[in-house]
């Protein structure tokens, strides 16, 4: 089965400092039909503003995922981090039994945009813990696994059965890709281009639920640059 979600389908926030779109119900959107897919909880797609950013604030039990698309993230936080996020990078903060961090804008002038993703837990109250990794620069027409549940299994590891992989297709090209466990889900969000997968076209910011297929095939038309969440349903 596959539900298509066209970008516009997605609720808005816009706060000033802050603009973004919810693919989930999130603060002050709600949809009781977009309550999450699965384990996945959250997919904002977030612009703020140069000089802004999120204050220091807490989370416990979540695993929080952070994709700069452009710009960079200035993080600090309660286990000793003060880094910057950028593009071509990836974050995992795993709250675990609490953590507070806070997230700015590294830059005085420019806005960053960037994928905020929340991931439930499959263990609760244990200890936090914060990493980040650059992508292949080299990941062309293949998927480079970004997160997994296992330490050093090329990614960032969280605590749940979730996987995501992050690709860069040329148009004609394909996207095959295997589940890791053919009872989960996939999350497909088209980060940029038009890809086709089982004869429907998704589009900048589309996305699409799969679920009862063990085996993706993705046609891009254009170049595109994909993310696929694998999860628990």
């Amino acid at each position: 089965m596959k539900t298509l979600y066209p970008a516009e389908s997605r609720g808005k926030g816009d706060y000033g400092w802050l603009k973004t779109r919810y693919s989930f119900s999130f603060g002050n959107y709600y949809n009781p039909e977009r309550l999450g897919f699965g384990a996945l909880q959250v997919i904002n797609d977030d612009r703020v503003e140069a000089g802004t950013g999120f204050d220091f604030h807490s989370h416990d039990n979540m695993e929080i995922i952070t994709i700069p698309l452009s710009g960079a993230l200035l993080h600090k936080d309660t286990m000793g981090n003060s880094k910057t996020v950028s593009t071509g990078e990836v974050q995992v903060m795993s709250a675990g039994s609490g953590v507070t961090h806070s997230e700015w804008n590294a830059s005085s002038s420019e806005a960053v945009e960037l994928l905020q993703i929340w991931v439930a837990t499959s263990v609760r109250d244990v200890a936090p813990h914060y990493d980040q990794m650059g992508l292949d620069e080299n990941m062309n027409n293949t998927w480079q696994n970004i997160v997994s549940p296992y330490p050093g299994n090329g990614g960032l590891w969280i605590h749940q059965n979730a996987w995501f992989s992050r690709g860069r297709f040329d148009a004609g090209s394909k996207g095959n890709y295997t589940l890791k466990n053919p009872n989960h889900g996939v999350y497909l969000f088209v980060i940029q281009g038009q890809v086709s997968v089982g004869g429907q076209v998704l589009h900048a910011r589309d996305a699409m639920e799969i679920t009862g297929e063990d085996h993706i095939e993705l046609i891009p038309q254009t170049a595109s640059d994909i993310l696929l969440i694998e999860v628990p349903l």
